[in-house]
């Protein structure tokens, strides 16, 4: 039910498109040949499958059959895991998180936990990076 008001609401918009260029000799021409050309097909005088380069288009070929060949997204053989990019923007978004919440717990020494904890981590990952490989494995 609607109530009677002194402001009047906007009606839906209505799509109405119109052609920009509508050429009716040209129309007519259209319809012409492609009846023309079903008769012929139809009495066998023109081959279904002779196109022309016209009816292909320019650029038809090259674009036939490619998501076809498409295999998907490759997946990486022997790469680190703490390399991708989203492993990194996970760590990063862990070390803010952990900054703001543990300044609002135990306030501004959490800083200096955090730098010790970034020093340990970081010992650890240089300490078997510059570690020699074993030559038997």
């Amino acid at each position: 039910m609607k109530f009677p008001s002194v402001f009047r609401t906007a009606a839906p918009m209505r799509f109405d498109i119109k052609p920009r260029y509508y050429d009716p000799v040209r129309e007519e021409i259209e319809q012409r040949t492609s009846q023309i050309k079903r008769d012929l097909e139809a009495q066998g005088l023109l081959d279904k499958d002779e196109l022309t380069s016209r009816e292909i288009g320019s650029y038809g070929a090259g674009i036939r059959g490619s998501f076809a060949q498409h295999k998907g997204i490759k997946e990486r053989d022997g790469v680190n895991m703490f390399a991708s990019t989203a492993m990194i923007r996970t760590f990063i978004f862990l070390l803010l998180l952990g900054s703001i919440f543990g300044y609002v717990y135990l306030g501004p020494v959490i800083f200096e936990y955090m730098a010790y904890a970034v020093a340990l981590v970081a010992a650890i990952y240089f300490f078997f990076r510059l570690k020699p490989k074993k030559k038997y494995e």
